[in-house]
């Protein structure tokens, strides 16, 4: 038997662009699916990294507070980071230190006297949080950890 429409129907190219537009739509809605997610980890980590440099930046602009001001170095890292949910900022660490980094005395309790040059005053500032990707991706965790430290230096003597 001889099926002439057949061949026309294997030859034509007509509906060929819809089958492909089928096949690639959900790959690329996937792939932006997957650029959106990693776009918004970026900017929580960025975030957070701002965050402790904030702390650092505020409490360094008076270190004889470094004691008794925790709670708003706190709050200057907590602030710049505003859109992130569930920020913590550890207690700062301070201390005095050679300049040149060869001492260090935590809580400036003494003075380093085995500096060869001047002390100054030293501060580290830990902000972290835990992101939650948009949506649940096989082999990523539900939750990733994310952590960022600033530390900063200011002239002591």
């Amino acid at each position: 038997m001889h099926f002439p429409w057949r061949n026309r129907l294997l030859r034509s190219e007509s509906g060929s662009s819809i089958i492909e537009a089928a096949v690639l739509t959900p790959v690329l809605l996937l792939l932006l699916l997957g650029a959106a997610d990693f776009g918004h980890g970026y900017y929580v980590a960025e975030e957070v990294a701002a965050a402790a440099h904030s702390g650092a930046a505020y409490a360094i602009q008076n270190p004889g507070r470094l004691s008794s001001d925790s709670a708003g170095i706190k709050t200057a890292a907590k602030n710049d980071a505003a859109n992130v949910t569930n920020l913590t900022v550890s207690t700062p660490d301070w201390g005095c230190e050679c300049s040149d980094g060869s001492s260090y005395s935590a809580s400036c309790a003494s003075v380093p006297s085995s500096c060869t040059a001047n002390w100054v005053y030293k501060v580290t500032v830990t902000a972290s949080t835990n992101y939650a990707p948009l949506f649940p991706w096989p082999g990523i965790p539900s939750s990733i950890a994310l952590s960022s430290s600033a530390t900063m230096r200011s002239g002591g003597n």
